[in-house]
């Protein structure tokens, strides 16, 4: 993906945007059947007002309405020539996707590996040759970190050019704790410039890097008693990931370092269920934000997670960049009750792709998700999975002005539309960027 020239960025500063005859405008306000993650039949209310408007003010929502009653306010017919109109007349407008799953903290695209598992070789075979997540540590450990946090930066910006506006950016590829600690400061540096909301995650338990290969208990222990403590008392991370898989982690190391993270206040989450079958139950017993991938999850384990706020968060960019028949189960998931969020996964070994229309489209082709239901897990349910569900995901009074329009008339064309960028704009805490 190159950079797209003809977008640009305006700032509001001290002036209201105000968005006006909205052709549908999807507001996915708070559902009234039910406290908490959307699940079941409450992740297809979208809030749908058609001819409407948005006011927004100082980076937050002011007011959600028709235009023909906003037009009517005496505020303001007063202060308009201060504000900022943009006609979004056919288009389609909803909360700015939040991405609640990524790992842009890497150097280069992993070419090699996508030639090989052309030529048939499986993830765990590209692994267990050199290749993998494992191939990404020495461009990170040798770069300086403003180089990371351009790259990162570049990569925050594909994703608001598609209609992000929140992201969860993850370490994981130094592996070290220098190169962690790089890591989550470039991701930091990189967010500093950009005008939508990162949250960083430490995922120093991605794999065990080669230098520990016969000391696995003495990386957890670097993790545990080092990088945790150091990214917390930095302020560099609020959350902390583990990678629970053969090929990485234990059940009963991810215990460790996620008793570690709740000592020193910060959040948890995990990849788990992606390559094989694993028991969830002493995870949930640690109230994760948000458990990842869950292609092999068990109908024992759905039944647990219909009864926590716990949001399962599914990634069906990776199946389809792995070539994989299998993707996510996520009507089993959705029709027992579990809250579902959707992401991108973007890294370079497995899901390279920064489009979260993408991912929808993905989702309702291959995991039989209505439209519907994939604009909700992708916008208010991947807030609950950064527990940002009181500022983001949804187009309400008070919440963060982050919106996107799209250039359709019906809110189903943009699953429909896959492959190709039909977002007009997107506006990040109250700042416009694109095609207005």
């Amino acid at each position: 993906m190159g950079k797209d020239r003809t977008r640009r960025t305006i700032k509001a500063d001290n002036r209201s945007l105000l968005l006006l005859n909205i052709g549908q405008l999807l507001t996915l306000g708070e559902s009234s059947s039910h406290a908490g993650p959307r699940r079941g039949p409450t992740l297809s209310e979208l809030g749908i007002i058609k001819d409407a408007a948005v006011l927004c003010s100082g980076g937050r929502i002011v007011s959600v309405g028709k235009t023909k009653d906003a037009l009517r306010d005496p505020w303001l017919k007063k202060n308009r020539k201060r504000i900022i109109e943009i006609d979004c007349e056919n288009k389609v407008v909803l909360p700015g996707f939040v991405d609640s799953h990524t790992h842009p903290a890497f150097i280069s695209p992993r070419l090699s590996d996508f030639e090989k598992r052309i030529s048939g070789a499986t993830y765990e075979e590209i692994a267990e040759a050199g290749g993998g997540i494992r191939s990404s540590i020495e461009d990170v450990r040798k770069a300086s970190k403003a180089r990371l946090s351009g790259k990162i930066l570049d990569a925050l910006n594909q994703m608001a050019d598609h209609g992000t506006t929140t992201v969860e950016a993850k370490s994981g590829y130094g592996l070290s704790l220098a190169s962690e600690l790089k890591s989550l400061e470039a991701i930091r540096e990189a967010a500093s410039r950009w005008p939508g909301t990162v949250m960083s995650t430490l995922l120093g338990a991605h794999v065990v890097p080669r230098e520990f290969k016969n000391r696995r208990d003495d990386y957890v222990n670097l993790i545990c008693d080092q990088m945790i403590p150091q990214a917390a008392k930095r302020k560099l991370a609020q959350f902390v990931d583990v990678f629970i898989e053969c090929e990485a982690f234990t059940m009963n190391e991810a215990e460790r370092i996620f008793q570690a993270a709740r000592k020193h206040s910060l959040g948890i989450r995990a990849h788990v269920c992606q390559l094989g079958a694993q028991s969830l139950r002493s995870v949930l017993e640690f109230n994760p934000a948000s458990l990842d991938h869950l292609d092999y999850v068990t109908d024992e384990d759905i039944r647990h997670l219909a009864a926590a706020r716990t949001v399962a968060t599914l990634l069906p960019g990776a199946n389809y960049f792995l070539g994989l028949q299998r993707f996510p189960p996520a009507r089993k998931l959705i029709d027992a009750g579990v809250p579902v969020a959707l992401a991108t996964d973007y890294n370079p070994g497995s899901s390279p792709t920064a489009s979260m229309p993408f991912v929808l489209s993905l989702a309702c082709t291959n995991m039989q998700m209505l439209p519907a239901e994939a604009i909700t897990a992708a916008t208010i349910n991947g807030a609950w999975a950064l527990r940002l569900q009181d500022r983001k995901g949804s187009i309400e009074p008070g919440k963060d002005a982050d919106l996107v329009a799209f250039d359709v008339d019906d809110y189903r064309e943009i699953p429909y539309w896959f492959g190709s960028n039909r977002a007009a704009f997107t506006i990040l805490n109250g700042v416009v960027r694109g095609r207005t």
